[in-house]
């Protein structure tokens, strides 16, 4: 199973940005999806989660900002990024709770960056 993460870069303050993560692999269901992020020198930190009947959950810093999505057929989870702040500068890593077999694991794409500057 792989995460493959895209849509990152360089966006002036007030912008928008898509971030898209798509599995591959064989499995046999997702189950919660999500984004996390790591700020330059910070820890990680949750960002916002979808499960498979697209219930959301997101952290207090990108509400009312941030809307997180999925598309179960391509198996691709979503994060439009709208308002941007320089705060939002980070590493942004794909989240995802996939069952291969019959136990679900957690699996993480490879971060994309995203650099808001002011």
């Amino acid at each position: 199973v792989q995460l493959q993460a895209s849509g990152g870069g360089l966006v002036q303050a007030g912008g928008s940005l898509r971030l898209s993560c798509t599995a591959s692999g064989r499995m046999m269901s997702i189950n919660d999806m999500g984004w996390y992020r790591q700020p330059p020198g910070k820890a990680r930190e949750l960002v916002a989660i979808i499960t498979s009947t697209g219930s959301t959950n997101y952290g207090d810093p990108v509400k009312g900002r941030f809307t997180i999505s999925r598309d179960n057929a391509k198996k691709t989870v979503y994060l439009q990024m709208n308002s941007l702040k320089p705060e939002d500068t980070a590493v942004y890593l794909c989240n995802a709770h996939i069952a291969v077999f019959i136990h679900a694991t957690d699996y993480w794409g490879k971060g994309t960056l995203v650099t808001v500057s002011s």
